[in-house]
């Protein structure tokens, strides 16, 4: 109740948390929908390429004429940013050369900064958490988006005394998806074309979902907030649900299929033959952890908790996740409290560009949930070494020799990349940690 106690401190002196909203798509209109019924939160700005579908968008919530007369509308980022009437900037674009740039403007202009950008914050997330600190200003994941509840669940833990052994969310995975596109995308999810669009749903966003890009990049973004570390093979994707969680998710010297302690996975809710998984997550997300004693392993065990047969693993997990919903929390304990709810500390784990099918030099790469490339995950040390193009900038870049299925694409493997303020950014984020000891030791646990 603390956030509601202090918001209701600045509703009794008439000083609501002003918000500029960048991109009104799915997230922001889930946002947007509860911003009637906040009191103490005024969206004063909304920024949006296109301004008529932002006001529509607004309307389709629930807000009246004279609310959505209240909001200055605007095409540009850069004017929100800059405006004396915003407190907490929330960059819901999903286009991480946009949110890179957008970040930069919000944390310049000594705005806090609500990264609901997945995309942007595994790009380039240290760098931004950087200068948001040197700025005095929260750089924040999106409270209601997984990798900031299950960075919850990990504090639990680590508050607790608790080893964390395991973290993660759940999602419908066979390995078939990866190859995925936004032409087969929808029979995964039994509608046609004609439903899908006709209720405004976004082919190559659901199908970043779908392929196991979006899986990958939030444990990157977890990893990097945490210093919990990926397989070095990546994502296993196993079928798991939440009654197995403490058996499936311990290390492989225990009897489960954990690489290591102390590691990001993904659960999925299919059986590899395409049955559902019994109580399957697939909307949730989860923490394991290992008792440090006998006596807490005996507590386990008469408060009911759920472990494997040795009793030393349980699992705490949340079953659902309620997206833009939930953002508020993100909003206030950044304006109120001046903390995030989760944030990047570091480069541990990257989402590299890897080939659906094979693919030929002089062909153009079309980026997150498109036809060529998914996002692997891997280790930050190895990308650096490999040298691993990022799916962050993989959009419009031209190959320049071929590449195999399953292959993932280096720097070397391109002709051109274009120019953005994010690939400047990474490239300057990467040299800085190929300069570190240890890749993994650059993030600070917490």
């Amino acid at each position: 109740m603390y956030l509601h106690t202090e918001l209701q401190r600045r509703v009794c002196a008439n000083r609501p948390v002003r918000v500029g909203l960048i991109g009104a798509g799915k997230f922001g209109s889930m946002f947007l929908s509860q911003a009637p019924t906040t009191p103490g939160l005024d969206v004063t700005c909304i920024a949006d390429l296109n301004v008529d579908g932002a006001r529509a968008a607004c309307r389709r919530v629930g807000w009246s004429e004279s609310m959505i007369a209240g909001v200055s509308f605007t095409e540009s980022a850069r004017t929100l940013c800059g405006s004396g009437n915003v407190d907490v900037v929330v960059e819901a674009t999903g286009n991480p050369v946009a949110g890179v740039a957008n970040g930069l403007e919000a944390i310049g202009a000594g705005k806090h900064l609500v990264m609901v950008n997945v995309e942007a914050d595994v790009l380039v997330g240290a760098a931004l958490a950087d200068a948001a600190r040197e700025a005095g200003v929260v750089y924040s994941m999106a409270y209601g988006d997984q990798p900031a509840l299950t960075c919850e669940l990990i504090e639990w833990a680590r508050a607790c005394g608790f080893d964390v052994v395991a973290a993660g969310k759940g999602t419908k995975y066979l390995p078939g998806f990866h190859e995925s596109t936004p032409d087969t995308v929808w029979d995964h999810y039994g509608l046609t074309g004609e439903e899908a669009r006709a209720a405004g749903m976004n082919s190559r966003m659901f199908n970043s979902f779908l392929d196991g890009t979006k899986s990958a990049l939030e444990m990157a973004a977890i990893a990097n907030a945490t210093g919990l570390q990926p397989a070095p093979d990546g994502l296993a994707f196993p079928p798991c649900g939440m009654d197995d969680l403490a058996h499936v998710l311990r290390p492989r010297d225990a009897g489960g299929q954990l690489h290591h302690k102390g590691q990001v996975e993904v659960v999925s809710s299919l059986e590899r033959d395409g049955r559902p998984v019994f109580r399957d997550l697939r909307w949730g997300v989860y923490v394991v952890i290992e008792a440090p004693n006998d006596y807490s392993a005996a507590c386990f065990r008469q408060y009911g908790m759920n472990t494997d047969t040795s009793g030393r693993f349980s699992a705490m997990y949340k079953p659902f996740h309620l997206i833009g919903l939930e953002l508020n929390v993100s909003i206030f304990s950044a304006a109120l409290l001046n903390r995030p709810t989760g944030s990047t500390q570091g480069f541990v784990a990257d989402v590299a560009a890897t080939a659906k099918r094979d693919l030929a030099a002089g062909e153009v790469l079309d980026g997150e949930g498109g036809y060529t490339v998914y996002g692997k995950l891997m280790p930050a040390e190895t990308s650096l070494a490999k040298q691993c193009l990022p799916i962050g900038l993989a959009e419009n870049a031209v190959l320049g020799r071929s590449i195999v299925r399953g292959q993932s694409i280096t720097w070397d493997d391109v002709s051109q990349v274009p120019e953005s303020t994010a690939k400047g950014l990474r490239l300057k984020l990467t040299r800085s940690s190929r300069s570190s000891p240890a890749t993994a030791g650059h993030a600070r646990p917490g």
